[in-house]
């Protein structure tokens, strides 16, 4: 009478084990074929925003059980964030970082190792580094950091034929430049910009025009940075005056000089950019009889 032949438990558990051991060696070789890859172009953000440094392995593989370490050269301690068995090590973490950053969990089984840096700081600016310990990649990725605000015009002067105008704009980072723009949005002369550094390392701007009365003048105050993408304008009209020989020379007895402050943000982005203003009631200014 024939058996069939069986393999004892002993084969079948060393096959098991050398399957589970080839499954394990091919995990380990694509996770070294993967690349860590960040962002070649500058990641830009607006202080008090919350910013993402988008990192990820390429291809995808899951970076769960990775120790993820983000850190800034120049600090102490330089570590960021320290992702480690599924939490973060906050006793390794930069005081100046506290609850301000955040690894999202869901995205690490991706490969997505993007760091989330909440209320960004001017401070915050540089370049940080990625590290993956177990695979030993490291990767790097700037972080730009800029502040804004709208500017305010003023009247400085003002006579029968011609007003000046100063334009002044605080808290911008970094430096930013000043045009004074007619209606058709032609460049005017106007003077040398002002710029002052406050102790906060940020920046005030002031320039002044002179412009003649026309009907109709439209002028537009424009602070500009190129390399925060970020643009803001204020526009002011001025209509043709009278004269009255019982007003004072420096002041406006007929006619109505119209401020319309459109303090309203223009980003520059990609193609295009995107602006909201605001309008103020026209002032009108009265003279002093002498």
């Amino acid at each position: 009478m024939l058996h069939p032949k069986t393999e004892s438990s002993e084969k079948v558990s060393s096959r098991t084990c050398s399957v589970l051991l080839f499954i394990i060696l091919l995990i380990q070789s694509v996770g070294a074929q993967s690349e860590l890859t960040c962002s070649h172009k500058p990641i830009v953000a607006l202080a008090g925003d919350d910013v993402i440094l988008p990192c990820h392995l390429e291809p995808a593989v899951s970076a769960s059980s990775e120790t993820v370490v983000w850190t800034k050269p120049g600090l102490e301690p330089e570590y960021i964030h320290v992702h480690q068995d599924g939490r973060l090590i906050f006793q390794r973490q930069n005081p100046s970082y506290h609850f301000r950053t955040a690894l999202f969990v869901d995205e690490l089984i991706k490969g997505n190792v993007f760091l989330k840096l909440s209320s960004v700081k001017i401070s915050d600016a540089g370049k940080y580094f990625c590290f993956l310990q177990s695979m030993q990649k490291e990767i790097s990725i700037q972080l730009t950091v800029g502040a804004v605000s709208s500017p305010i015009i003023q009247v400085v002067s003002d006579n029968s034929d011609s007003v000046v105008f100063q334009c002044e704009s605080a808290g911008w980072y970094p430096e930013p430049e000043v045009f004074w723009l007619d209606g058709e949005g032609n460049l005017l002369s106007a003077g040398p910009t002002e710029t002052v550094r406050g102790p906060d390392d940020l920046y005030t701007v002031s320039s002044r025009v002179t412009v003649e009365k026309r009907h109709s003048n439209n002028f537009t105050c424009r602070v500009q940075q190129k390399d925060i993408n970020q643009t803001r304008e204020t526009h002011i009209q001025v209509t043709g005056t009278r004269r009255n020989k019982k007003t004072d020379g420096n002041e406006i007895k007929a006619g109505v000089l119209e401020l319309s402050r459109l303090n309203g943000l223009k980003e520059l982005e990609n193609q295009g950019a995107t602006g909201e203003q605001r309008e103020c009631r026209p002032t009108e200014r009265r003279g002093t009889n002498k």
